[in-house]
């Protein structure tokens, strides 16, 4: 793991491989080793970057002022900080979010846009009704110690089926969260994020990924998100849930180099 200093916070990273820029964006209580079988898999074509955002992993706690624009900028001066140029994004869950949220205020540094388990923020994707109750869990889930707060996320995040090595790496990354850094995300707004408004802009090439079985991006949040961005192909991966990336890695893989190699030059 690499670190660098980004507006002042230790901004850790994961970096392998040579060609075009390709970074990785994590979901909100994981960090950027989920993303382990992409690093490995991709990087004989890729440059790939995963990155630990502010709160998580090998990261800093983001300072309180900082509201879901700041995550966006800190990304952002992340892409220079390495000299990535207009990377192609690739966002699971909570990243696909900020992905969305770098396209709203950085709009030239982004390439692609691959989303996968995406929505357009829990408000811009979900039931108020949803929204508060999945507010209420997180703030009920981060007094919990790190073995608890494994458990309780572990079944909307994989199937029944999922290998017990993936389970238990899953496990792993979630029993080590930073609670700081998960109160941080919540008073940044990101439980109210509607970015539907961003959707209807989007120019660049967008592929969505989803998987068949997935409880907290279900199939119709797929297919709305898939109708407001123009252009944009959607593919849903039989058998798994919310966690494709680390439940289907070859096909996750598959997918996003099949999609960046149509991608003209």
């Amino acid at each position: 793991m690499d670190y660098v200093k980004v507006d002042g916070l230790q901004t850790a990273y994961r970096r392998r491989g040579h060609g075009p820029p390709l970074i990785l964006l994590h979901g909100g209580p994981l960090d950027g080793r989920e993303w382990r079988r992409q690093v490995e898999g991709l990087s004989d074509e890729f440059d790939v970057v995963a990155w630990d955002m502010p709160g998580c992993g090998g990261s800093s706690d983001p300072p309180e002022h900082f509201r879901t624009r700041d995550y966006a900028d800190c990304l952002a001066a992340f892409i220079g900080a390495l000299h990535l140029g207009r990377p192609h994004v690739v966002g699971l869950s909570f990243g696909s979010g900020l992905a969305l949220e770098l396209y709203r205020w950085h709009p030239t540094i982004v390439r692609t846009l691959i989303l996968a388990s995406a929505y357009a923020g829990w408000a811009g994707s979900l039931p108020p009704e949803v929204v508060e109750q999945r507010k209420q869990q997180m703030l009920n889930r981060v007094v919990l110690p790190g073995d608890q707060f494994a458990k309780e996320w572990i079944p909307t995040l994989l199937t029944e089926s999922a290998a017990e090595d993936v389970v238990d790496e899953l496990s792993t990354i979630l029993s080590e969260f930073h609670p700081a850094g998960q109160l941080a995300l919540l008073n940044a707004g990101f439980a109210e994020h509607d970015v539907r408004d961003v959707l209807p802009r989007i120019e660049v090439p967008t592929l969505l990924l989803y998987g068949e079985k997935d409880v907290r991006s279900p199939r119709d949040v797929g297919e709305e998100m898939h109708a407001r961005i123009a252009g944009s192909k959607l593919v849903f991966i039989s058998g798994v849930g919310h966690m494709i990336d680390m439940e289907a890695p070859d096909q996750f893989n598959s997918e996003v180099r099949d999609f960046l190699r149509a991608v003209p030059s």
